[in-house]
């Protein structure tokens, strides 16, 4: 009987063993539904302090917001670029002269989902440490101040080709 008992005890603890060094987690797809938005996680922040790059499940609503504003804006831009060339302005990018010369639709259809598409693989990455304590998330603050830099350039263009 103490043979049968103490068999057993080895098998148990071979099969704890073997679970234990598993690892059970799987690898992250490079793009998912929850990267996105669309399918509702439930982490928002890191697991662990000390942990290197982290992948959430949800984003935090100041990133969603900074992200629509950066889209709002880059429409405005868009509208704001139109008027100031419908004025006599002359576009210095040359392949966005082109664009813009072909159909004005396609230029604003471009832009939109080129800085869409961008935002997009920002907010995915916004915990990616890329320099000291500086974050890709950072980035995305610098992308809005630049392009509220940028709307108040065009509104001053726009008011003083009026007078």
């Amino acid at each position: 009987m103490l043979v049968v008992e103490s068999a057993y005890f080895w098998i148990n603890m071979k099969i704890i063993i073997y679970q234990r060094s598993r690892d059970r987690r799987t690898s992250i797809p490079f793009f998912c539904l929850y990267h996105l938005g669309i399918k509702k996680g439930r982490r928002i922040n890191k697991r662990r302090s000390g942990a290197g790059t982290a992948y959430v499940d949800s984003y935090a609503p100041h990133l969603v917001l900074c992200t629509i504003a950066i889209i709002l804006l880059s429409a405005m831009d868009a509208l704001f670029t139109l008027n100031i060339l419908a004025r006599g302005g002359i576009e210095l990018n040359t392949f966005i002269a082109i664009l813009i010369e072909d159909s004005t639709e396609k230029f604003v259809h471009f832009k939109l989902a080129l800085t869409s598409l961008a935002l997009i693989f920002l907010i995915i990455h916004h915990n990616y440490q890329l320099i000291a304590k500086l974050q890709v998330k950072h980035l995305l603050y610098l992308i809005l101040f630049g392009y509220i830099t940028l709307i108040g350039y065009e509104l001053a263009l726009l008011t003083i080709s009026n007078t």
